[in-house]
């Protein structure tokens, strides 16, 4: 499967994206006529750019599902209308990728500087991350530097904007575990936790689970606040014996199969919740393979093209 393709499908011409240009010059012009022709020809044929912009994953597997699926969520809306292109923000995992699987993905910078060779004008860049974090302000920060080299820039929001948003993703997240919530499992999400202010999303989204009365759902963190401990502790405190443990990140990728699912690594969730007396189940599934979570990605571009 193309690195470009996941579940969703549309029509093989569009997938291409290819536009043909005219290279016939007629009889009888002059060459600088004839080139400003071709000049005005191609800038006709540049289309907008929508710059879809991930962290990025090394497991190829699920980088064709995860991020895949996003950008063809968006690319089956807009392909008529926008050239939809991908940008990592990793530089460790293109490096590896290029090194090992000769898979070449632009970072951002290159993304933007291919943009601007290519004459775009108009460019809109949809993060993948789920919370305005310090990824996601790199991200700006890095956009911020081209404003004068494009007509027209816009930056959609991350996952997690507004309130909708959250109790959205909720909405999701329950549909995909329902054959898991029996009543007696505790269906926990790890996510990746930040030293940004933006890690009170994920106490937020507890809290949105909660007032929505999906209170078999515990949301915590590899690397911040609540910890695994705190997931355990509570999951607990209301009783539970059986767990359902899944990653709370766009990618089903390293942090998901090695902090989360190792059961040989005393230091990952699924050990930690073992040792607690748990019956563990890991579900290695990540957002970007839900398609409801998916179009909220997709709604974020709505908004951001509304803004050019």
């Amino acid at each position: 499967m193309s690195d470009q393709m996941s579940r969703r499908s549309f029509m093989g011409a569009a997938a291409t994206g290819a536009v043909a240009l005219a290279g016939i010059t007629l009889a009888g012009c002059s060459s600088t006529s004839a080139s400003s022709e071709k000049s005005s020809e191609k800038e006709k044929a540049v289309k907008p750019v929508i710059l879809v912009t991930s962290f990025g994953t090394s497991y190829n597997d699920s980088r064709h599902i995860t991020i895949g699926a996003i950008e063809d969520a968006i690319r089956e809306k807009y392909w008529q209308d926008y050239d939809i292109r991908r940008a990592f923000t990793a530089q460790i995992i293109i490096d590896k990728l290029k090194k090992r699987d000769g898979i070449t993905i632009d970072n951002m910078t290159e993304a933007l500087d291919r943009c601007v060779k290519d004459g775009v004008k108009e460019i809109v860049v949809q993060p993948t991350h789920l919370m305005g974090g310090l990824e996601y302000t790199d991200v700006k920060d890095e956009l911020d530097k081209y404003a004068d080299k494009f007509d027209k820039i816009s930056l959609g929001d991350p996952l997690l904007t507004s309130d909708d948003d959250y109790k959205k993703v909720a909405a999701a997240i329950k549909e995909n575990m329902a054959s898991f919530d029996d009543g007696k499992t505790a269906l926990c999400l790890m996510g990746h936790g930040t030293e940004a202010d933006s890690n009170a999303d994920y106490a937020k989204m507890q809290e949105v689970f909660k007032n929505e009365g999906l209170t078999q759902f515990f949301v915590g963190t590899v690397e911040a606040e609540p910890t695994c401990e705190d997931v355990i502790a509570a999951a607990s405190a209301a009783g539970y014996k059986k767990a359902v443990l899944a990653p709370f990140m766009v990618v089903a990728g390293d942090h998901a199969n090695n902090d989360m699912a190792d059961e040989t690594d005393p230091d990952s969730w699924a050990a930690k919740f073992v040792a607690a007396g748990f019956e563990v189940t890991c579900l290695l599934q990540g957002l970007g393979q839900n398609v409801a979570v998916d179009d909220i990605y997709v709604s974020h571009v709505d908004d951001a093209i509304a803004k050019l």
